[in-house]
């Protein structure tokens, strides 16, 4: 549970960094929005984005992987039609490219946060 914790932590850690950085990111609520922001992303990456990589493999195949950062994006589009109330995403072409870097940076940053915890028990 504590690892569940510090894991949806490393989430809100990089969505909240993320929306400094991204101007067309933005996430209202303050913490709460962050969390719950969070929250949501973490679910629905962890409930529908297997389902969809699944449906997805010949085009990833074809692009080298490259269409997991289109997934990736898609995601977080989700996530913001999920819960318009606290996370923005706008800019050119209702907000794809916005989520589309948005993505990328949230995934290094957890990449980057995610060694810090362990898998064992």
């Amino acid at each position: 549970m504590t690892k569940l914790l510090i894991r949806w932590g490393i989430i809100a850690l990089a969505v909240w960094v993320t929306s400094l950085i991204i101007p067309g990111m933005d996430i209202r609520g303050g913490i709460q929005g962050i969390l719950m922001v969070s929250l949501v992303f973490g679910l629905i990456n962890a409930i529908i984005k297997p389902i969809v990589k699944l449906l997805t493999c010949p085009l990833a195949l074809l692009t080298l992987g490259l269409f997991t950062f289109v997934v990736n994006t898609l995601m977080l589009m989700l996530t913001a039609f999920f819960l318009p109330q606290y996370l923005n995403l706008s800019g050119s072409f209702h907000g794809f490219l916005t989520a589309f870097i948005a993505s990328i940076l949230i995934s290094i940053v957890t990449a980057i946060m995610n060694p810090l915890v362990s898998d064992d028990e």
